[in-house]
C-alpha cells in the first residue's frame, strides 16, 4: 500500500460537476494506492501513520490537532514505468480487492476520531488542493 500525503490548507474532490468530499481547513490530502496481495496489516499501518506522524505545522499529527482528512484511491500509483513508454499496472490491485481495502483504511481514520472525507472508487474524479509548504510525503506498508 502506498499514500502520498500533502499538508493541505484545503482540498476537495469533484465527481461529474458535484464535489463529494472536501475539508475547508488545514489537514491532509492522501492520495492512497493498493498492491496485489495487501491486507489487514497495510491498512492498520498506512491508517497509523496518515493519523500519527507529525506532518502538520507545529511538528503535530492530525490526530493531535484534530485536523481532517481527504482520502482518494489511485491506483496509479503503482503505475511501473521502467520499460517502454506506456505504464505497466499489473502490480496494482484490481478494484474488487482494492475497494475493501481503501474503505478500512477509510473506517480506521474515523474510529481513531477523524473527520474523513473521500472521493468515489473508481470514478474519474478532479482533484483540487492548496498544498501547505509544499509538503509532501510517500508513506509505504
Amino acid at each position: 500500500m502506498r499514500a502520498v500525503i500533502q499538508r493541505v490548507t484545503r482540498a476537495s474532490v469533484t465527481v461529474d460537476s458535484e464535489v463529494v468530499g472536501r475539508i475547508d481547513r488545514p489537514g491532509l490530502m492522501v492520495l492512497l494506492g493498493v498492491a496485489r496481495g495487501d491486507g489487514a496489516e497495510q491498512v492498520e499501518t498506512v491508517a497509523r501513520k496518515i493519523a500519527e506522524l507529525r506532518l502538520l505545522d507545529g511538528e503535530v499529527s492530525v490526530l493531535d490537532a484534530h485536523a481532517p482528512v481527504l482520502v482518494v484511491s489511485q491506483f496509479t500509483l503503482y503505475g511501473d514505468t521502467r520499460k517502454g513508454r506506456r505504464p505497466s499496472w499489473s502490480h496494482a490491485a484490481p478494484g474488487d480487492e482494492a475497494q475493501p481495502l481503501v474503505a478500512a483504511v477509510v473506517e480506521n481514520l474515523r474510529a481513531r476520531g477523524l473527520d474523513v472525507a473521500t472521493g468515489t472508487f473508481g470514478a474519474m474524479m478532479q482533484v483540487e488542493l492548496v498544498n501547505d509548504g509544499p509538503f509532501t510525503v510517500l508513506v509505504e506498508a
